[in-house]
């Protein structure tokens, strides 16, 4: 049996103290790229950050996991999943991939493989992703995904300078299964 974290392109791993240029290394795409801007951080910030994150413990369903390419073992992305809610039965996910690996297939597998296990193994209900409307490949993204747009937040963040749309994303349990039948990785 394979590894239920292995899909074809990618596996999906707990932090290593040793993960914190790859976490640096996307900062820089996302500030590059426009996707989100932060002051200024130290590379000791980076290391100390990624040596925390290598030694919490699991206990709640918000986490970060690296995401590794199959075929080199290289650190192409982490992907999260945030402010989840049991009693509510939902959680909302965020995936960055480095500037130099997206359009090769690593976000969606890794989204699908987060899901699979936050559906069917923490049964959760719903999947929330919130995506700046800026942001059209993030977009499509969650659209070949399967996920759907519930709503739009005007003016609800300041990115580069001025405010930009927040768009709210959603898929239920019983699509994604719909769509991502159990046996696809």
């Amino acid at each position: 049996m394979t590894s239920f974290w292995k899909g074809k392109r990618v596996r999906l791993r707990g932090i290593e103290p040793d993960d914190w240029t790859a976490f640096m290394r996307f900062t820089e795409d996302e500030e590059r790229l426009g996707d989100v801007l932060h002051p200024p951080r130290s590379a000791e910030n980076y290391r100390v950050r990624a040596k925390e994150q290598a030694a919490a413990k699991p206990g709640d369903d918000c986490f970060q996991l690296v995401i590794e390419a199959v075929d080199t073992g290289a650190v192409v992305g982490v992907i999260g999943s945030h402010h989840a809610d049991r009693r509510a039965g939902r959680f909302e996910y965020g995936v960055t991939i480095g500037a130099d690996h997206r359009r090769k297939g690593y976000a969606a597998e890794a989204a699908r493989l987060l899901m699979r296990f936050m559906f069917a193994e923490q049964r959760y209900h719903k999947c929330e992703a919130h995506v700046f409307a800026c942001n059209e490949a993030s977009l499509e993204l969650q659209r070949r995904l399967g996920l759907v747009e519930d709503g739009r937040l005007r003016d609800h963040a300041f990115l580069d300078g001025r405010h930009h749309d927040v768009v709210v994303m959603s898929m239920l349990a019983d699509e994604f299964t719909q769509r991502h039948p159990a046996g696809e990785r």
